[in-house]
């Protein structure tokens, strides 16, 4: 079955969740809800990992609260001046307000500090997802609906691409149709008719690890 623009297995890109779910291409308890938005395994993929689930809702959780916490000892610390002709009470305030203010800018430090670690746990977080589905995929649902495929080890394009082609073959496929290298290994490449979408084709060592249909407009929650 062709992995492509017209969708996979009968999911097509934009669909509703509950109409996936009812089509019998997914299995029906979703495996992971990262970043908000709901991800279920193809028919006869693997089983929701508890122990992984929790750790992404824990990781997320964390990161928010520290970026929160951050944020807002930010906005309390902002600059303040005394005034030229102040009183000594108003000086004596200003003095007590700049103390603070010092012992907030410590704290929020060390926040960021600690959000950019949770950051980073958050970003491993996704990899282990990602990873736990190298090989049977995964489809991901948003706010309007279906929002992402990504495509079995076994799943080609229709131009014979997927797991374990070699980026000279998939260069010899879409280069020439607007094929792009983008960060982290990815290649993209704009899919015609469907404003929004693009073909992910995340590469390791010279060969395609996955092949991704998304939109990457489309909010998760």
């Amino acid at each position: 079955m062709v992995f492509g623009a017209a969708g996979y297995r009968g999911l097509v890109p934009g669909m509703a969740k509950d109409a996936a779910l009812t089509s019998g291409a997914l299995e029906s308890v979703a495996v992971s809800l990262l970043d908000g938005c709901t991800d279920f395994a193809y028919k006869g993929g693997p089983a929701p990992d508890a122990a992984r689930m929790t750790a992404e809702t824990a990781t997320e959780a964390a990161s928010k609260e520290l970026n929160a916490k951050a944020d807002a000892l930010e906005k309390s610390s902002a600059a303040e001046t005394l005034p030229p002709n102040a009183s000594a009470k108003e000086a004596a305030e200003f003095a007590e307000r700049a103390a603070n203010a010092a012992r907030n800018s410590a704290t929020s430090a060390k926040l960021i500090a600690d959000a950019t670690v949770a950051l980073t746990q958050l970003m491993a977080a996704r990899e282990a997802r990602d990873a736990a589905f190298v090989t049977a995929g995964r489809v991901s649902f948003g706010a309007d609906g279906l929002r992402e495929l990504v495509a079995p080890a076994a799943a080609r394009t229709a131009e014979g691409v997927g797991a374990g082609s070699t980026v000279d073959a998939l260069q010899q496929a879409y280069g020439a149709k607007g094929l792009v290298q983008g960060k982290g290994g990815t290649f993209q490449l704009a899919v015609e008719g469907r404003p929004g979408w693009q073909y992910e084709f995340t590469v390791k060592d010279e060969k395609v690890v996955t092949v991704a249909l998304a939109n990457r407009t489309m909010k998760c929650a």
